[in-house]
């Protein structure tokens, strides 16, 4: 039976150079001082809106060009190529956030649809990720979330049902041309004050798509306590309906925000009250994906070692090929390449995500990356174990 290790330094960082590693040790060491990821999340945003060159230019040379496939679709093309000679595909992600306004959503939309087209040329990319944010106003989708009523197709606001008609217009359009040129889309998980409406529509949109093969992926975040069951539920819905459903299961990316706001508002934090909950759940979710693989197709995107060691340790005790069509491993580019490049190499099917988009747009997706590497229990720590000992080994 096939075993895997992540301590293979060798096979994770075979793609980088000596000195493109000695740059992500760099990175990785300034983003552990105490002091600066919560100052430099601060400062960053606003000095780069401000156009000032040096700060644009440093930003570029570290942050950006460790966890961001570049500015353009086509600058991305370098890093597929690369990825691709060790077997590893490309989950490509628009990254534009916070952008409101119907040109903007329009604009999105069309973006998204060049992103399929393109990844419908390539060999590697059989998934983009799409934000229904880009494409819908926020507090609309809060409006949504927070109204029963609404659930049921039925609202006094004629302007907000246009609205809603429009965003799903937007979706269909891109799941249409996703379909015709067999790209999966992968939607993002929001804050859980948004998160009804976008399983709604991901929903209908699986119904719609998902009758032969997964093309449409809602994101299941297990830190919070009722997705479990809301995992369990979408499926029972998907076999009564007769598609196929398509889950990407995470951790979490709103952890701080969500308590915050719990705590304000006065209720319930959707929260796990502490990391085995979420652990637990996480593998549980894997595990329930993984025996239900007629009727779920499963992306389990974790950095967690343990989460896919034990997913890879069930495909072997099930006798589920490596590479089964529905089982995809991903981690977001710049991280857990120790991940990455060791399931590939035992022939599993797995991907990089990977964000493009002007720095300026792409700015809160790496102020989350560098919050998320600050606060994940040791992950910097282990990103620079890892490099300090391929260093180390090329001496």
């Amino acid at each position: 039976m096939a075993t895997i290790s992540f301590d293979n330094t060798e096979t994770a960082f075979a793609y980088k150079t000596e000195k493109e590693l000695k740059k992500a040790k760099f990175l990785f060491t300034t983003m552990g001082y105490p002091l600066f990821v919560p100052i430099g999340t601060r400062i960053t945003p606003l000095l780069i809106r401000g156009k000032i060159p040096f700060v644009d230019g440093i930003v570029r040379k570290t942050i950006f060009k460790q966890f961001v496939g570049g500015e353009t679709l086509e600058e991305t093309a370098a890093i597929g190529s690369t990825l691709g000679k060790y077997s590893v595909d490309v989950i490509l992600d628009y990254g534009v956030e916070g952008k409101e306004g119907e040109a903007n959503f329009d604009h999105a939309t069309e973006e998204f649809i060049r992103v399929i087209n393109y990844a419908a040329t390539q060999t590697n990319i059989p998934f983009i990720s799409v934000k229904v944010t880009g494409l819908a106003r926020f507090n609309l989708l809060e409006t949504l979330n927070e109204a029963p009523r609404l659930r049921s197709g039925i609202h006094d606001n004629e302007d907000e049902i246009a609205e809603w008609e429009r965003v799903k217009d937007r979706m269909y359009e891109i799941c249409a041309v996703a379909a015709e040129k067999n790209i999966g889309v992968l939607i993002d998980a929001e804050e859980s004050w948004i998160q009804d409406p976008v399983d709604k529509l991901t929903m209908e949109m699986m119904e719609e798509f998902n009758k032969e093969k997964a093309i449409v992926f809602n994101t299941i975040q297990l830190y919070r306590h009722d997705r479990l069951p809301f995992l369990r539920l979408s499926h029972k819905i998907a076999q009564q309906q007769g598609f196929i459903l398509g889950v990407k299961l995470v951790r979490g990316a709103y952890m701080e925000k969500e308590r915050e706001r719990a705590m304000q508002k006065g209720y319930l934090s959707p929260i796990q009250i502490d990391k085995e909950g979420t652990d637990h759940d996480y593998d549980e979710a894997v595990a329930y994906c993984i025996n239900n693989l007629e009727s779920i197709s499963l992306i389990i995107a974790s950095h967690n070692e343990e989460s896919n060691l034990k997913a890879f340790d069930l495909l072997n005790k099930k006798n589920i090929p490596h590479n089964h069509p529905r089982v995809h491993f991903s981690q977001l580019y710049g991280m857990s390449d120790n991940i990455t490049f060791n399931l590939a190499k035992e022939g599993c099917s797995v991907s990089k995500y990977l964000p493009f988009g002007p720095i300026k747009d792409v700015i809160p997706y790496l102020m989350r990356r560098a919050q998320e590497n600050s606060s994940m229990s040791g992950q910097t720590g282990r990103e620079l174990v890892l490099i300090k000992r391929e260093l180390q080994r090329r001496r």
